[in-house]
């Protein structure tokens, strides 16, 4: 009666989609190096690298941080491209994105919901966003303050003094610290100055329209951004990893004991998906049988590079424009 039992029952297991269907998991998020101008690099939380140019990272957690003289240009996976100004560091608390369809259509158009949080150190970014998908997060912080991005183009820019924020299209939400409840719109052609308030007192924020004086650089920042943006678009790709389950006979038998006789499962991962090399054939309980693999579906981002189909119509890099001058 046992070995009737436990037959039928590894048979519904064979039966059932979940031992055998592969399981998707969420793909981790990416960063494209577009072009890299002097010296950069970036802290995976593993490992320091020197960043080079078509070099791709997974972007959450890690740290972008260019030398004096040098700026890059980056492409998240979200279609966001930034531009990172000389002497500047930039920490990716968060990126996380939903998985989204391998062939879009729409390029202009973030490809999925995606969530990011970032701590602008010290330096000047600046972003060139897609259009944001409904559900979607983008929120920048410094010292000083933080600006919820809706899109297009803003350049954050953060000293020690203070914080400028400059909306070149679009518009954004910006707060005067964690005391700032509410925040304040900044909209296109507006320019956000944050500087530290009195003790126990929210960020003071003056809204004004950006300086002509300061319009021409702004604009270059978001402009590389954008030109970065155009020079590569992300797919998702899936792959099936199938990890055997088989141990070695001591270890796969799991004895009761109770009893000699071997338990029917002896792997479970917590979802539904378990194997039994266990052969339960009467009179040989101990022999080693079929093994049911976990299969895994992992999908992962890749980028594509933008190949011109007129080289005369390449955009400029980073490399061949001569560095920013910071704001502050």
């Amino acid at each position: 009666m046992f070995f009737s039992g436990a037959l039928l029952c590894l048979a519904a297991v064979i039966a059932t989609p979940a031992a055998a269907a592969s399981k998707k998991k969420n793909p981790t998020s990416k960063v494209y190096v577009a072009d890299l101008n002097g010296q950069a690099q970036i802290d995976t939380g593993e490992k320091i690298d020197d960043l080079a140019k078509k070099s791709v990272y997974n972007a959450q957690g890690t740290i972008i941080e260019t030398k004096p003289k040098s700026n890059n240009t980056m492409v998240f996976s979200n279609g966001t491209g930034s531009y990172f100004d000389e002497d500047t560091r930039v920490e990716i608390k968060t990126f996380a994105q939903e998985p989204f369809t391998p062939n879009r259509t729409d390029m202009d158009v973030e490809p999925s919901i995606s969530q990011t949080r970032a701590f602008v150190a010290r330096g000047s970014v600046g972003l060139c966003t897609s259009k944001l998908v409904a559900g979607s997060n983008m929120t920048y912080r410094t010292a000083h303050g933080s600006v919820n991005i809706r899109g297009k183009r803003v350049v954050i820019a953060a000293g020690d003094r203070e914080t400028k924020i400059s909306m070149i299209e679009g518009d954004s939400t910006v707060k005067g610290g964690d005391l700032d409840l509410g925040g304040q719109t900044l909209k296109a052609g507006q320019q956000a100055i944050i500087r530290n308030g009195p003790p126990g007192q929210p960020n003071m924020i003056e809204i004004r329209d950006i300086p002509d004086n300061e319009r021409a650089a702004l604009d270059e920042k978001v402009t590389l951004a954008c030109m970065a943006k155009k020079t590569v678009y992300f797919e998702v790709r899936e792959k099936v990893v199938t990890e055997s389950q088989a141990g070695s006979t001591a270890e796969s038998q799991n004895t009761s004991p109770d009893s000699s006789a071997p338990s029917v499962f002896v792997d479970s991962d917590g979802n539904g998906t378990r194997s039994s090399p266990i052969n339960l054939t009467p009179g040989n309980p101990s022999a080693t049988g079929p093994v049911i693999p976990r299969v895994t579906t992992v999908t992962e981002i890749v980028p594509v590079e933008v190949v011109p189909n007129d080289n005369n119509n390449k955009p400029v890099s980073a490399s061949r424009l001569p560095t920013l001058a910071p704001t502050l």
